[in-house]
């Protein structure tokens, strides 16, 4: 009998965030897949599970992707070349996970935040089930870095019949219109777009309206409510801003 893959979501940062789930089913495979943005760096997601559970005697996984993105964009020249590079990390990957589920091991994939929230397993959920269909792949959701951070920076997202959208900062075209249309407008990963993102937040008149916060629930954690006060040195690839209007 094949092995199951469950896919987990071990939330933002803090491992006291990872559902009672999440803990279980980690405890119980042999065997566990952890992403990593370097080859030569370690496993975020890896030191938050290892802050909770113990793993000794798990096969661990290192499966590398490259941060670049792929989906909507061209592929020509470099990008192209990129492309290409990442499928063959991710080919790697799935033939890693299906050597395991062909020999009858449980194995768990373990991600950031949700599953289904801007997460890498869904570009290898594809490769797996057009390599073997029938595949068994539980998704177990987690505590997405939205909900932490707005949980974190006491403010909500949504009341009675409000609008909230969730923009990846790089998509600055349509920056101003979300945020017109929109009750609470979450920007993701604003890092290298963060200049852009306050000055068209300080056109609108919508600067005090946003709060800035980055690594939430992991130890180095860091709120801004003022975001005219946050400085270069302070940005973090995993960091958010959340506007929320009226």
């Amino acid at each position: 009998m094949a092995g199951r893959l469950h896919v987990i979501g071990i939330g933002p940062g803090d491992p006291e965030l990872m559902t009672l789930k999440a803990v279980r089913i980690l405890q119980q495979v042999s065997c566990i897949f952890v992403p990593k943005g370097r080859e030569e760096g370690t496993s975020l997601a890896l030191s938050i599970v290892q802050k909770e559970l113990s793993l000794e005697g798990k096969e661990i996984v290192e499966a590398y992707f490259p941060m670049v993105k792929t989906r909507g964009s061209r592929e020509t020249g470099t990008g192209k070349q990129e492309k290409e590079d990442l499928d063959s990390k991710w080919n790697d990957t799935v033939n890693a996970v299906l050597s395991r589920l062909d020999r009858g091991i449980d194995a768990a994939f373990i991600t950031i935040g949700d599953p289904a929230i801007y997460s890498t397993f869904f570009y290898l959920y594809d490769r797996l089930l057009e390599r073997k269909p029938p595949l068994d792949i539980e998704i177990v959701p987690g505590i997405s870095s939205i909900n932490a951070a707005a949980a974190r920076a006491g403010i909500y997202l949504g009341l009675g019949n409000d609008r909230i959208a969730v923009l990846p900062a790089n998509y600055l075209d349509s920056l101003e219109e979300t945020l017109e249309k929109f009750d609470t407008v979450v920007l993701m990963k604003v890092n290298k777009v963060f200049d852009a993102v306050r000055d068209t937040l300080m056109k609108m008149k919508l600067a005090a309206a946003a709060v800035y916060v980055a690594r939430a629930g992991m130890d180095d954690e860091r709120i801004v409510k003022d975001i005219t006060k946050v400085q270069a040195e302070e940005l973090n690839y995993f960091s958010l801003v959340i506007v929320r209007k009226g």
